[in-house]
């Protein structure tokens, strides 16, 4: 088994006309950010994890459209060292910040999103609506953890929406599928659904719609995700109950108004 370093590291750069293309788009996917070896003993560890932790074990066909479309773990970076070296990579963090045009970002918490065989689509969604913050400086990191084509699923952006208001008011589910995918539609965004190679990674803001197919394959979709906060982020008022309840599991203590300046909020780059 290859030996597991102290996190993932990357030397990519990005161009101006990256930086550009970010702000235009809300989304990028860059290509050959990771080293394949270096990446996989840490999605091993991470599936590990997700199996320990995992509490849905309902038959996929007692499911809602929600729980049909992924496994969900939040916050193992507390659950494992590993995993906790894995979330502090200053390379991607590195990435996250210059794409936001600030001078640090802090984690908001990072999750686990397993898309099993069989598994539904993610619906349309942006999710920014479950964040309670004051601007749009959070950025959502999306990391295969293996080759990602088509029939797994991959994530699917609508170009440009970060700058659309409607639709900003639906969480997961078969509305905001239906009603999102006509918005798209009628405005004309262009959409991105092309495939991951492991070690490919795309990011995106908090306010760009995105989905992800079913997985219409026989092996699970593993994915980690790293969401960044602009390091001087304040609290906004929540403004729906996912927002409340986000408000105490990542700012456990913290009111709107504040910084988000807690132990599960670390500065992630610069390295302290």
């Amino acid at each position: 088994m290859t030996t597991i370093t102290e996190t993932v590291t990357s030397s990519y750069r990005l161009t101006d006309a990256e930086r550009l293309a970010f702000e235009r788009q809300g989304c990028i996917k860059l290509r050959g950010v990771l080293d394949p070896d270096q990446l996989a003993p840490f999605g091993e560890v991470i599936t590990e994890k997700v199996i320990e932790l995992n509490t849905q074990h309902l038959p996929m066909e007692e499911r809602d459209t929600y729980s049909k479309a992924f496994l969900q773990v939040g916050h193992l970076w507390k659950q494992s060292p590993v995993v906790d070296r894995f979330v502090r990579s200053p390379d991607l963090a590195r990435l996250a910040a210059d794409l936001l045009g600030v001078r640090s970002v802090r984690l908001y918490h990072d999750q686990a999103l397993y898309k099993e065989p069989s598994g539904g689509i993610t619906p349309w969604h942006a999710d920014q609506y479950y964040w309670p913050l004051s601007t749009d400086r959070a950025i959502t990191v999306w990391i295969p953890l293996q080759d990602t084509p088509a029939e797994l699923g991959p994530l699917t952006f609508a170009v440009g929406s970060h700058r659309f208001g409607m639709g900003r008011d639906l969480p997961i589910s078969d509305e905001s599928e239906a009603r999102v995918a006509d918005y798209m539609l009628r405005q004309g965004y262009p959409v991105d659904d092309s495939p991951f190679a492991l070690g490919d990674v795309s990011y995106h803001l908090g306010w760009t719609f995105h989905r992800a197919g079913p997985n219409t394959s026989t092996v699970p979709r593993r994915v980690m995700t790293i969401i960044y906060i602009d390091g001087d982020m304040i609290i906004g008022e929540p403004t729906n109950d996912a927002q409340r309840a986000d408000l105490k599991a990542c700012a456990p203590g913290r009111q709107p108004g504040d910084r988000f300046d807690t132990e599960l909020n670390p500065v992630l780059y610069p390295v302290p």
